[in-house]
Order: C-alpha cells, then structure tokens, then sequence
C-alpha cells in the first residue's frame, strides 16, 4: 500500500480512482479488499467501482465496491467495516438492500479480519466459505 502524510494525516492511495484516500479505517480495509481482489482473486481494477451511488428505497447509499465483468454485469458486491465492527446480519441485510440495485451474483462483507461470501440465486442468500475468483464469474 502506498501511504504519505500530509497536513499530520495519513492517506492511503486508491487503485480504483487513482488517488490518496485519507487512511480511515473503513478506508484501509477497503484498499487492502480491492489488492487482495485483484492480486489473488484476479478483478481487474478497471472493472471495479468505488463508492458507486445507488439508490435503496428511495435514499441515496453508496457501495463500497462493485467488482463488474466486461459487458457490466455486476459480479460481486463488497461492504467494508472497520476492524472494530463486529460483522453481523445488520450488515448483510445492508448488503441486501443494496443487492435489489446492483444485481449482482454474490455478495461479501468484510472488516479485514473476518469475511463473509454469499451468492444469491433465485432470491436465496446462501454462504459460500471462498470469494469467487474472477474468471469463474
């Protein structure tokens, strides 16, 4: 991970929009899930989004990031907490919510020590134990 301080604050630089990010810890789970996507499970940063704006009942929210394939299907959906959140079903029914939008086939949350992959088929939420790899998307 690229970090600089600046002004006495640390940042951490983005792969996806190419730019310092102040290093929250939010943030540097979410730098180190887009490396980790990208280096070990092969999604090319070109074809994921951060922070895309999606509206849930009529609100506006923003996901994390959406990891999509070449023709814009979304493939994975990713909800980032600190290392302090205790992952929960809040989350996962946050991820949900934002799944109605998105579309797409799975579904991971993570606060960089614990994570959980869920695929969705037929409107059934079902834990998978391994984050899918690119290709068999």
């Amino acid at each position: 991970m690229k970090l600089k301080i600046k002004n006495n604050k640390e940042y951490i630089f983005d792969l996806v929009r190419k730019k310092y990010i102040l290093n929250q810890p939010e943030e540097w789970v979410r730098q180190h899930t887009i490396e980790y996507l990208s280096t070990q499970k092969g999604y090319p940063i070109s074809l994921m989004s951060i922070e895309k704006k999606t509206i849930v009942n009529k609100l506006i929210k923003r996901c994390d990031i959406i990891c999509y394939n070449q023709i814009g299907q979304a493939l994975l959906l990713v909800e980032c907490k600190a290392p302090t959140v205790k992952l929960n079903t809040k989350y996962l029914n946050q991820s949900i919510n934002y799944q109605r939008t998105i579309q797409a086939k799975h579904i991971l949350i993570t606060n960089g020590t614990t994570h959980f992959c869920f695929s969705l088929k037929k409107g059934e939420t079902k834990f998978i134990d391994k984050i899918p790899e690119y290709t068999n998307n």
